[in-house]
């Protein structure tokens, strides 16, 4: 697949993504990329964030990739059952929290647990850093392997975002054009 020949649907995390953020580059110069906006970023609701994820998904005219990022990629592992099949071609799933063991987060956050562990109905490619301060790797490798996503070593890489370095993020996008090139 080519990424001119599908919608590309951004998913940002907790407090969306800031200036700087390669999510935010990538959407402002991809032309057929669009982030799904939250009503807030700051006080995520679940049931909210899915619904809004699924109904991107719904008004895509073309197929549809997944680009998500923390709080994004759970939110779009939750609304996977509920989007039209085969509508979604693959996801890059990046910087994964673990909602369910990461002390100190906020309870909007928390209220997304549990994650689901069911294998998603389509390819994915689960990016985790070895020092993420919201997700141990052990566990980003074991939800790798429950969803069937391919899993990427990033790494000491903290939270791939802007607070460890992350800006527009080029081994990001040679990821998901091979990725895509696979699909």
């Amino acid at each position: 697949m080519k990424l001119a020949d599908c919608d590309i649907l951004i998913l940002p995390g907790y407090a969306g993504s800031e200036d700087g953020h390669w999510q935010a580059g990538w959407a402002a110069r991809m032309a057929n990329a669009r982030i799904v906006e939250q009503d807030d970023w700051h006080h995520p609701e679940a049931a909210s964030w899915r619904a809004r994820i699924v109904e991107a998904v719904e008004a895509a005219t073309r197929p549809v990739m997944l680009i998500a990022h923390s709080l994004g990629v759970v939110a779009s592992i939750q609304a996977a059952p509920a989007f039209p099949e085969g509508k979604v071609r693959g996801a890059l799933l990046v910087a994964f929290p673990d909602v369910e063991r990461t002390p100190d987060l906020p309870s909007s956050v928390t209220d997304f647990a549990p994650v689901p562990r069911d294998p998603l109905p389509f390819p994915s490619l689960l990016v985790a850093s070895r020092n993420d301060p919201y997700c141990a790797y052990d566990r980003a490798e074991d939800f790798a392997y429950a969803w069937g996503s391919a899993l990427v070593d990033a790494g000491e890489s903290g939270h791939i975002n802007v607070a460890s370095g992350h800006g527009p993020w080029p081994e990001g996008l040679m990821r998901l054009a091979g990725f895509l090139k696979g699909l």
